[in-house]
């Protein structure tokens, strides 16, 4: 029995959340476990790159695929400093969840060696080293684990013990296996499952007493969930197979009546418990499990073994009639699945399961949240429920659906191409259209008479500041005013023999020196404006000098890019076309490999399906001889007699 790792992470699930720890565990403290880090609603972390926000943004919204094409131009140009590293870990983190394992562990380890700090280092060591064993990269999986320091948190701790000694079962040290596991804690409130595979590996390196001690533990433990129940099955049914096993048909029965009878472990339990009884030389017991059993889902290898093993029962009965009708109700079964099963492999064969996978399991985006969750409507559907139970499965089918994904993308990056070549020709019309006009319109403006002009305000300004008197600077109103005093007090000396102009004379002097006063405490503040108003023209003026030599350059430039533009267009457009005909084809190879999982699955239960209609044709044909030779036994006597009595 292979060991149990226990974990809730797919491998995608593990690449995505690896880069949002170390993306995050730069700055943050690393006491936050992987569960906050995923929490990431909960992560204070400053974000001084734009760029680098919105790819955090686009995989934190599940658009993992935009995050990473995305961030990766990001990076090209330059514009996720400072976060580089961060970056780099999250693109990693990324693309290992996509199954590019060798290219993110180059990335991480790329920055491991440049100083992460120990803490970081170890929980990426940890969570290459899981990826690489739930992807079956076993060798490399050993080679990271034995990376690991001493800086692990607690809540990992009891994750790599179980990874490790998972490894050492894989190539048989179950000696080691046990070392490793005995040496974790075992009175833990989450430690059932160390105990749990600690038992496994006890009776595999033949320390068998103190294994079942551990196990039989587990099996007689109250569960207050689904999840250590369902354990609890498990122990149980290690402990009664492995009594079978040596011959303790009672310790076995014993053991599996543990079992509930609605656990997913119940038709291994119900198969098992009746070969216990028929050991203890039960048949009539033993037909109780069996016959609950034989009308269950036929899918399962315990119900087809269930379909024989009840005229075995009978026929150990000696209610041969029964037996031999039971066998052929089974030889009939197994006939007809086998002949949905050859249906449900023609339908596989013709591309309908995959097709139908992807209607009925519906998603926009790359990334590992999808899942398979619907069986599709096909003939015999439920001859793929445990198909799609396994890992490879899932694995192959998900490499399936992305390269799918990346075909739509790259078809519609090449639809996009004619877009930009109609924008392009635009631009360049645009362009030729309207350079006239605009160079007509700079000429019209002229900048050189406009800076003539601004200076001759400038001396004007300066020569009003040096005379001071803020005349210059007078509005119109107060020239009006100006002018009107000194004509009246020209007109005035030349009266000036008349007495009664006197005090004409005097209003006149009197309205001259209060808009003098008036002039001067206007001065200041007239003078500052005027000077802001120049500078403000001379900014204009600097600023058209510059948009005038952009124009200049303009018309050299814009030619030019606008050839660019057009050549990389034209570069891309080859590429696109041999990228899509690549997917297609990994596509057609990826949908035969899927294929050929559900094929072998099915095509390995209808030779099941063969070996035990075999047997149970073997056993009739056994029942026909047994019941021809008590036949001719009770005949031999008369024909003797009769031939007695014969002249």
């Amino acid at each position: 029995m292979r060991l149990s790792f226990h974990t809730n992470l797919t491998p995608r699930r593990l690449g995505l959340l690896l880069g949002a720890v170390f993306a995050f565990s730069c700055t943050q403290p690393l006491a936050a476990t992987a569960a906050n880090a995923e929490a990431n609603n909960k992560i204070n972390h400053d974000i001084k790159a734009p760029y680098y926000g919105d790819t955090l943004f686009q995989f934190f919204q599940d658009h993992h695929f935009t995050a990473v094409t995305d961030l990766m131009v990001s990076q090209h140009f330059g514009r996720v400093a400072p976060h580089s590293e961060e970056a780099e870990v999250l693109r990693g983190g990324i693309l290992l969840s996509y199954g590019l394992h060798r290219e993110a562990g180059e990335i991480f380890m790329r920055l491991i060696e440049l100083g992460a700090t120990p803490p970081t280092r170890d929980r990426a060591w940890f969570y290459l080293a899981k990826i690489r064993y739930q992807r079956g990269y076993f060798p490399s999986a050993e080679e990271a684990i034995a990376r690991i320091g001493n800086t692990l948190p607690p809540e990992l701790q009891e994750e790599r013990g179980l990874l490790q000694a998972n490894l050492l079962m894989i190539r048989a040290d179950y000696v080691g296996a046990a070392t490793v596991l005995g040496a974790m804690n075992l009175k833990a409130p989450g430690a059932r499952y160390i105990r749990y595979n600690l038992g496994i590996a006890l009776m595999k390196s033949n320390n068998v007493a103190r294994g079942i001690a551990l196990l039989n533990e587990i099996g007689r433990a109250p569960a207050e969930n689904e999840e250590f129940r369902t354990l609890r099955d498990r122990a149980n049914i290690a402990l009664g197979f492995s009594a079978l096993a040596d011959n303790q048909p009672q310790a076995a029965r014993n053991y599996l009546e543990r079992v509930r009878l609605k656990s997913p472990q119940a038709n291994k339990a119900l198969l098992g418990l009746g070969w216990a009884v028929v050991t203890l030389k039960e048949p009539a017991l033993a037909l109780v499990p069996w016959q609950e059993l034989a009308q269950r889902d036929v899918t399962d290898t315990a119900v087809l073994e269930a379909q024989i093993a009840v005229p075995y029962a009978y026929a150990e009965l000696g209610a041969y009639a029964q037996s031999a009708e039971r066998y052929n109700e089974a030889i009939a079964a197994f006939t007809r699945e086998d002949t949905s099963l050859t249906e449900s492999i023609a339908a596989i064969n013709s591309g309908k399961l995959v097709d139908a996978l992807i209607e009925s399991n519906p998603g926009a985006d790359m990334g590992w949240f999808w899942s398979l969750r619907d069986v599709p409507a096909m003939p015999h559907a439920a001859h793929l429920a445990h198909v799609l139970a396994q890992h490879e499965f899932q694995e192959a089918f998900k490499n399936y659906r992305d390269l799918r994904f990346l075909m739509k993308n790259l078809e519609e990056w090449r639809d996009k191409l004619s877009v930009f070549e109609d924008m392009l020709e635009n631009r360049r019309k645009a362009f030729a259209e309207r350079l006239p006009q605009v160079i007509d319109g700079a000429r019209d403006i002229g900048i050189d008479p406009l800076r003539v002009r601004h200076a001759t305000a400038v001396q004007m300004v300066a020569d009003g500041e040096a005379a001071a008197d803020g005349i210059a600077f007078a509005d119109s109103k107060q020239r009006d005013f100006l002018e009107r005093i000194a004509s009246v007090q020209t007109a005035l000396k030349n009266s000036s023999d008349n007495p009664e102009l006197a005090s004409t004379q005097d209003r006149a002097r009197l309205a001259a020196g209060a808009l003098t006063w008036q002039l001067a405490q206007d001065y200041p503040g007239r003078l500052w404006q005027a000077k802001k108003e120049l500078q403000a023209i001379a900014d204009e003026l600097d600023k058209a000098q510059r948009l005038d030599a952009a124009l200049t350059q303009a018309q050299r430039d814009e030619p030019a890019r606008f050839d660019a533009f057009g050549k990389r267009i034209a570069a891309i457009n080859p590429v696109l076309q041999v990228m899509i005909q690549r997917v297609t084809e990994l596509s057609k190879e990826q949908q035969q490999a899927v294929q050929d999982i559900a094929i072998a699955a099915l095509t390995y239960q209808q030779e099941r399906l063969a070996a035990y209609a075999t047997q149970a044709r073997f056993a009739v044909a056994q029942l026909y001889d047994r019941g021809t030779d008590q036949t001719q036994d009770r005949s031999t006597p008369k024909k003797e007699a009769d031939h007695a009595t014969q002249p």
